[in-house]
């Protein structure tokens, strides 16, 4: 039976291979998000990315990584998808810098599609980087305070907050003064309706989900005494400090 005051470390012992998959899973959707990107889409109402059909999964992810294995784990797996991003980019941007082979009709699309903008790539891993941590934060600072309480709500409300800020961050930075203040804000607004909401259909799915994965891991750990700071490493110094904060064990 599951121990819901057991260590957020106890989980990983045994180096889960689910950890492992959800954390390939979560970079693996967060580099094809930004590639689908690259294509608008319409859905009823909304007009939109083809990447916002994508990337609320790796909210989802991130839900089922906190609630079952912990802050810490879970921040580690942001920052990596983090840097497999800003990886993709990079790579797409050097090669784009490359002249194109004589007779090769294609660099001019490649470019268009591919060649992503500075300000669309820094908003867009500012948005992951800074939402995915506040969705993390929100949803384990609510099971510390009531462990016992349904995981529904704490799925929820931080999926709002993260949401809220990865809208911002993203609209912000790549499109803030670019476009129109209507036409910024609809969009904004767009984006968020449609990842919650989507977000919120999945809830079931991801109930279930978190269920079988506490019973398959035999934990549900509570960050009790765990540092929320953004950053997995510590400030503090050696051999001080609270216990688990900060670091990524």
């Amino acid at each position: 039976m599951a121990d819901p005051s057991s260590k957020p470390d106890s989980p990983a012992r045994g180096a889960s291979f689910r950890l492992e998959t959800a954390a390939g899973l979560c970079s693996g959707l967060l580099i094809v998000s930004n590639l689908a990107s690259t294509r608008m889409v319409e859905l009823g109402p909304f007009s939109f990315d083809g990447g916002t059909l994508v990337f609320p999964l790796t909210y989802v992810l991130g839900d089922l990584m906190t609630e079952v294995y912990g802050y810490a784990r879970s921040r580690a797996v942001i920052w990596t998808a983090f840097l497999c991003l800003g990886l993709a980019f990079l790579c797409l941007h050097l090669v784009s810098l490359l002249p194109a082979p004589e007779g090769w009709e294609g660099a001019e699309a490649w470019n268009s599609i591919l060649g992503l903008s500075p300000r669309i790539a820094l908003g867009s891993l500012a948005a992951f980087l800074a939402g995915s941590l506040v969705n993390a934060a929100v949803l384990s600072k609510m099971k510390t305070r009531n462990p016992g309480g349904p995981p529904a709500w704490r799925f929820v409300a931080s999926t709002l907050a993260g949401e809220a800020v990865d809208t911002l961050a993203f609209a912000a930075v790549a499109f803030l003064g670019v476009i129109s203040g209507t036409l910024w804000l609809e969009l904004a607004v767009s984006n968020f309706v449609y990842k919650t909401g989507f977000e919120i259909v999945l809830l079931p799915l991801t109930l279930l989900l978190a269920r079988r994965l506490k019973k398959a891991e035999g934990a549900d750990p509570v960050d009790e005494g765990v540092s929320l700071s953004p950053f997995p490493w510590s400030f503090r110094r050696r051999g001080g400090g609270e216990n688990g904060g900060g670091a990524v064990g």
